[in-house]
């Protein structure tokens, strides 16, 4: 059978896998937005379904001004004897691990390890903890891969010396995303090389003993694009790999999808591939990932339909749904107004580095409409709601309903706000409506069954390579879509109300 990749697409950087019998459990960065780290389970490696995220309270992730594109980086998710472990990264700060009964929680608080470098790892192997990470050194111009021991105990982790150099890559800038494995008589250190953009690699590297010396493997990178500019997949790297019953190895790694030429928009995603053992022990992996492919021989079942509408029935929200930074609880409500989702405009703005007052999603297709029914009075000025495309404080889209009921499309870009177009709308609940295609936003608003378009916006301004033109800056996240209120500089005093809200993709995921 074949499948489509990206397998989890949009907003689905640095993935780790780890299998736990007929069970595979996938975790992804998060970096500024919150709950962080989602955890998906699959039984077929193709259909997943997200189960919960590792860092679901603010005593476990903190998020008070961090940037766009800081935060959490690379975890890798394990299972040992009964627990899971995820370690990751907090930019900043340092790494630190948290583990759990279930892949669905409760996660207990972190374990703070220590502060250098970022993509941390483990592997138990040999009755041993071993702690692999990039690293930066004195004798060493880019980073490297650094290793050691934990001494796990008690709820309690501790290095059992000061990790040393293990690997400095095969040349390539910035060796990272380290996981170590072992399969016979060989530890197989598997890395990433040519920094997360459309330089990127997956290499391999072994060694009789799991500390080195590691040798690369003969046959060159395990996987690149890098010679394939017009491949419809690029920057293919940051690999993590799992064995199955039967013997085969499928990895799933990172890639993008640009449009319009070198311009990415749904960020880095997650996509599947076979790897395969030859007869010298070396692993090799196709020349491409390709968007359609042979899948694993597992039997899958008939995937659930996603809902396109949500209702806000619940007394949460659903899964897929979450916050930038850590959210004030006060800024919504789904039982003030049963059947709505409230929100409570506060003081900040997409443009502002807080938790302004919004819930949001991936995009996850290039091809996608998304409406929203919205009713709300504005009693000041200053009072906005409505829908939004953000990819960091600096560049996102508006389309907010203001007081004397005027609709605005408002760009932002490199910071630098502005007013597209404006109109104004009839009495009566408002409805707003974005349609994307791979190259531009169509935005909508109107009363009753009619809705007008106010203007369109191209796509690239929001793509990774158009904000580090602009700015300097690596953007490392893809665009999320979702509903906002604000007061633009106080706290509103009139609540904006969401009855439901639609996402449906097209066939280009």
């Amino acid at each position: 059978m074949t499948f489509r990749n990206p397998i989890l697409p949009g907003l689905h950087p640095d993935p780790t896998i780890c299998r736990v019998g007929r069970d595979f459990y996938l975790a992804c960065s998060t970096f500024e937005y919150f709950p962080g780290v989602p955890i998906y389970h699959s039984q077929d490696l193709v259909q997943w379904r997200l189960v919960g995220h590792a860092l679901g309270r603010r005593s476990q992730l903190d998020l008070s001004g961090v940037a766009s594109s800081r935060g959490i980086y690379a975890p890798t998710l394990r299972w040992h004897d009964g627990t899971f472990y995820l370690v990751t990264t907090l930019v900043g700060r340092g790494n630190f691990l948290v583990t759990a009964p279930s892949a669905r929680g409760p996660w207990s608080e972190p374990i703070w390890l220590d502060e250098e470098g970022i993509d941390p790892s483990l592997a138990f192997l040999d009755g041993r903890v071993y702690y692999t990470r990039n690293g930066r050194g004195t004798d060493f111009d880019h980073p490297f891969i650094r290793q050691t021991e934990l001494e796990l105990a008690g709820g309690r982790a501790a290095l059992r010396s000061k990790p040393r150099v293990v690997w400095k890559g095969t040349g390539g800038i910035w060796p990272e995303g380290p996981h170590l494995f072992r399969r016979g008589s060989f530890y197989y250190l598997l890395t990433a090389e040519g920094g997360t953009s459309y330089g990127h690699s997956v290499v391999v590297a072994r060694s009789s003993r799991a500390y080195g010396p590691f040798e690369p493997t003969p046959h060159g990178p395990l996987l690149t694009h890098r010679g394939r500019p017009r491949h419809p997949i690029q920057a293919v790297g940051h690999a993590d790999w799992v064995e199955l019953d039967d013997g085969t190895t499928w990895a799933v790694l990172l890639g993008i999808r640009p449009v319009g030429g070198r311009h990415h928009h749904l960020g880095r995603e997650t996509f599947l591939a076979p790897v395969e053992w030859g007869d010298d022990g070396w692993p090799r992996m196709p020349r491409g990932v390709a968007l359609q492919m042979g899948g694993p021989a597992l039997a899958r079942a008939e995937p659930a339909a996603a809902p396109v509408r949500d209702e806000f029935a619940g007394r949460r929200l659903a899964p897929g749904w979450f916050f930038l930074r850590n959210p004030n609880p006060r800024d919504r409500s789904l039982s003030q107004r049963p059947g709505h989702l409230r929100l409570w405009g506060s003081r900040w703005t997409l443009r502002d580095l807080a938790s302004p007052a919004l819930v949001c999603r991936r995009q996850q297709h290039l091809d996608v409409r998304v409406e929203t029914r919205l009713e709300f009075e504005p009693r000041r000025e200053n009072e906005q709601a409505g829908l939004f495309v953000r990819a960091s404080d600096d560049f996102h889209y508006a389309l907010l309903v203001g007081a004397g009921r005027r609709l605005d499309l408002v760009e932002t870009a490199a910071g630098r706000a502005r007013v597209v177009a404006s109109t104004r709308l009839a009495r009566g609940p408002i409805r707003l409506r974005i349609e994307a295609t791979a190259r531009e936003y169509s935005f909508s608003g109107g009363t009753g069954r009619s809705v007008e378009q106010l203007g369109s916006l191209q796509t690239r301004t929001l793509s990774a390579e158009t904000i580090h033109a602009l700015t300097g800056r690596h953007h490392f996240t893809g665009a999320t879509i979702g509903l906002l209120a604000t007061g633009n500089g106080s706290r509103s005093t009139a609540p904006a109300d969401f009855d439901w809200f639609d996402y449906a993709g097209g066939a280009s995921a």
